[in-house]
This record gives C-alpha cells, sequence and structure tokens, in this order.
C-alpha cells in the first residue's frame, strides 16, 4: 500500500535513535549521572570565555538554550558542547545534516560521546524524546517545532536532568544565544591564511540584563574557542516586587 514505506521508514528512524542510545549504554554503563529532577541544580562545564557569559557559569540541567542561526552558529553550537563531551557528557545532534565529524572533532567535542540523527523526518520529536532518555545534552533542529511540541521537549529535558539546545528560534528559551560582526582573521593584503574568526556573542534571558555578550575567536588559531578583549557581563535584573 502506497503508506506502508512513511511507515517503514518511520520505524527505521526511531529504531536507529534507540539503537546509538543502547550503543552508548552498553559502551559506557554507569558513566552518566542519575538523570531526573535531583539533577536540575548540576551544571555541565564549558570552556572559559562562555562560562563568563551563561549564568550559571555553564549549562544548566533541566534548562533551554537557544541558539540562533547565522554566522558562525555552528562553531558556537560546538563550543558549547566541547567541555561537557570531553568531561564525560553524552550528546546527540538531531535534524543538522551538515554537521561534520572532523569539525566537531577539531572543536574538541569528543566523538565517542556524540550521537548523530541527522534526518529524522517526520519523528523528530520522538527521536528527540527518546535521546533525551539517555543524553545530557540534546540539539535539535528548532525551526518548523510546534508550540506544543516545544513544551513538551522542555518538560522532558527538565525531568530528565538533560540540557535541550535548539538550533534557531525557540520561544521561551531559558538563554538565547546568536552571533553578530563575525570576521575572519589572517588574510593580508589579498594574501595568507584563514586562522580565527572574531565574533560577538550575545545572551538574552530570563533574568539577564540587556547587553550581555562579549566578543570571542570561534574558531581561535588553531582550533577551539578563545576570548578576545572585550567581555562584557552586566549584573543580573533584580526582580521588582509587584
Amino acid at each position: 500500500m502506497p503508506g506502508d514505506p512513511p511507515r517503514a521508514d518511520a520505524a527505521s528512524r526511531l529504531e536507529l535513535a534507540r539503537g546509538v542510545l543502547r550503543g552508548l549504554e552498553d559502551r559506557a554503563a554507569g558513566v552518566r549521572p542519575v538523570a531526573g529532577p535531583e539533577a536540575d541544580g548540576r551544571v555541565l562545564p564549558v570552556s572559559g570565555p562562555l562560562a563568563r557569559l551563561l549564568p550559571a557559569g555553564g549549562l544548566r540541567r533541566g534548562s533551554a538554550v537557544s541558539v540562533l542561526g547565522g554566522p558562525g552558529s555552528t562553531s558556537l553550537l560546538l563550543a558549547l558542547v566541547a567541555e561537557a563531551s570531553a568531561e564525560g557528557a553524552w550528546v546527540g545532534v538531531v535534524g543538522r545534516p551538515e554537521l561534520g565529524l572532523v569539525a566537531a572533532s577539531e572543536a574538541g567535542v569528543r566523538l565517542d560521546r556524540l550521537a548523530l540523527v541527522p534526518r529524522p523526518g517526520r519523528d523528530l520529536l520522538a527521536v528527540t524524546v527518546a535521546l533525551l532518555d539517555g543524553m545530557d545534552v540534546v540539539a535539535v533542529a528548532g525551526g518548523g517545532v510546534r508550540a506544543g511540541d516545544r513544551q513538551r521537549l522542555v518538560a522532558r529535558a527538565r525531568q530528565r536532568g538533560a540540557v535541550l539546545v535548539a538550533l534557531g528560534q525557540w520561544p521561551g528559551a531559558d538563554v538565547e544565544l546568536s552571533c553578530a560582526d563575525a570576521q575572519w582573521q589572517g588574510l593580508g593584503t589579498g594574501a595568507g591564511r584563514l586562522c580565527a574568526r572574531r565574533l560577538r556573542v550575545e545572551l538574552r534571558g530570563k533574568g539577564l540584563g540587556p547587553g550581555r555578550g562579549g566578543r570571542l575567536l570561534l574558531p581561535a588559531d588553531g582550533g577551539g574557542m578563545g576570548g578576545a578583549p572585550e567581555m562584557v557581563v552586566p549584573a543580573p535584573v533584580a526582580a521588582v516586587a509587584g
């Protein structure tokens, strides 16, 4: 029947996600901290320049972080998860077929702790839920996700003590990051080699004052991320009593 192939494809994509989880769990049983509401207060580490910008000094379990699209966004995503991966966290990325393993490795992401589901198709929600059940950080392409599904994924991340990183617009995210003023360095007068990209990372979110952000080297010369001189971190906005 005409409907049979799509159902078969859907089942295979979901089984792929579950198979990835089973394989990772078999390789490192007991390594991942017990997830659940009691883990929500824990913070996964990020590299120094980003730690000075993020309100919790890292990726807070149970939270949702949005990385807006544009030049530098993929590098920013990899920089966000690299330190946590190096410290033993499991990372999943859903719906980003252009994400390359070489770039992830050069950014410092441990490939043996990275699960990629590049083309989840219509099963993006089910695949993401499955990964949230077994991963510390799950990044998902946010474009086109319905409001009800966004709420479901955020609730699942909170319940499991995972970090949900949305790639693109995600209304209601705890923290929203974007890149601006990206400029490559290394070229002289018509010759040279691109060695580093200087850009400004801007943050918005709950309880954050305006203008929070800083200039970073992403990537820095030699790979990874480096800090640039300018860093603006206003004090958190105080709650106003009604």
